[in-house]
């Protein structure tokens, strides 16, 4: 009786290595890509292009907020939710930080359905010393992620790039830290 499985697996067996045996024989060959494949590669070795966003938005009591007007500054941009815990602790934190470091500024972006009113009311309870603006859930600002997650804050550096990204909960001493290293050696 024949048993074309046994016959079958040494074979098959052989002819899966000898590929490898080929190829470790044989110099490695440039492989040749089309305009697009090499642009596309390019861009995958290329350095990463610093993200600057664009944010106007209509504060709370301070009027309106543009980021680009604050070049020169580092401003930490805090998307959070009155629901939030985590959020609602970074508050005296954030306030403090603020009005502490003249070299930064902080917005809050309330993340939620929320009217005005309700929101200014919550703020009696919770202050802030940095400018609150609501932000559409639906619309959010275009040059930021919709936060996966909150809180979500963006730490932007003086040139008005994105130097920091943190979701979840940051601290001051966080913060600190990351503009510390972003800051060029005194001389």
């Amino acid at each position: 009786m024949f048993r074309p499985i046994r016959f079958a697996l040494p074979v098959l067996t052989l002819l899966a290595l000898a590929p490898c045996a080929l190829a470790a024989a044989e110099p490695a060959k440039p492989v040749l890509e089309s305009p697009a494949q090499a642009a596309a590669t390019a861009a995958a070795v290329a350095p990463a292009v610093r993200v600057m966003p664009t944010l106007a938005v209509e504060t709370l009591g301070h009027g309106m907020f543009d980021l680009a007007a604050r070049r020169g500054k580092w401003v930490v941009v805090n998307f959070w939710a009155t629901w939030c815990s985590p959020c609602l602790k970074e508050i005296p934190d954030l306030s403090k930080f603020d009005t502490e470091r003249e070299d930064v500024e902080v917005i809050g972006l309330a993340f939620e359905e929320i009217e005005r009113a309700d929101l200014e009311a919550f703020l009696k309870l919770h202050p802030t010393a940095y400018p609150v603006a609501i932000v559409d859930v639906y619309a959010p600002p275009k040059d930021f992620d919709v936060p996966r997650g909150l809180p979500m804050t963006y730490l932007i550096a003086p040139d008005g790039a994105v130097a920091e990204k943190y979701l979840g909960p940051v601290t001051s001493e966080q913060l600190g830290r990351a503009i510390a290293r972003g800051q060029p050696p005194a001389g």
